[in-house]
């Protein structure tokens, strides 16, 4: 099952140097569910990115099967090391293996993003350690802060976005222009006029996470975000 006591950790440890590292962790809408949060990072300084905060969905795996085991090695699980697993675990389940931090947390950017390793559409990430390069000993900070180092190293190579990936090999700048102004439009628009939006919902007794995660989900209307609090 999900490791609770670590999430816990970890989000204390994250926000701690927010204020430096420019990522934050909250739990999403201001819930109690420690398997779906929210995740924000700055844009790093230099690129189209600057001055843009984006917003991350992260969804940790609590998947849970019954089978147990003595001997983990007799699954053919590549992503974990067993030598350094077996020591501390002894006997235990499937399910603590199949459940985060074992199980890389699922990511999806929420903020729209003109990059070509992100989709365009709909925020998937293509990122090594959210896949087959997860290790146990990283955390939600370390992969938040690799998606920072993505948004000033991109890897059109290997694209999520195809075609960003080849306006940025042969427009290049087009594609810094294009994200750049994705930036201006998507990632800096909560600096304008959000706040006082924010102050007035939550005056109406709506907790200031769960109006910001609404106002975001409706892009800024607040007569929709009004609506949709309202509901439920």
């Amino acid at each position: 099952m999900l490791d609770v006591s670590r999430v816990q950790k970890e989000l204390v440890e994250c926000n701690r140097d927010k204020a430096i590292s420019g990522v934050n962790i909250t739990l999403h809408d201001g819930g109690s569910d420690l398997s779906h949060l929210s995740g924000t990072i700055t844009g790093p300084v230099g690129t189209p990115y600057e001055g843009g905060t984006f917003r991350i969905d992260i969804r940790l795996s609590r998947e849970i099967y019954s089978k147990d085991c003595t001997n983990l090695k007799e699954w053919n699980w590549s992503r974990l090391t067993f030598v350094e697993v077996l020591p501390s675990m002894g006997k235990c389940t499937e399910q603590e293996l199949c459940a985060y931090p074992f199980e890389p947390p699922k990511m999806q950017f929420i903020t729209k993003v003109w990059h070509p390793n992100i989709s365009s559409q709909n925020g998937a990430i293509c990122l090594d350690i959210l896949k087959d390069q997860w290790s146990p000993a990283l955390t939600l900070k370390t992969a938040l802060l690799s998606l920072q180092a993505l948004l000033s190293a991109p890897e059109p190579d290997d694209p999520q976005d195809a075609v960003v990936a080849q306006q940025y090999l042969r427009q290049y700048p087009t594609f810094v222009a294009t994200a750049r102004y994705w930036t201006e439009a998507f990632a800096k628009r909560t600096l304008v006029g959000i706040e006082e939006k924010v102050q007035k919902l939550v005056e109406m007794g709506f907790s200031e996470d769960l109006v910001r995660n609404t106002l975001e989900s409706v892009n800024g209307d607040e007569n929709l975000a009004l609506e949709k609090l309202c509901s439920g």
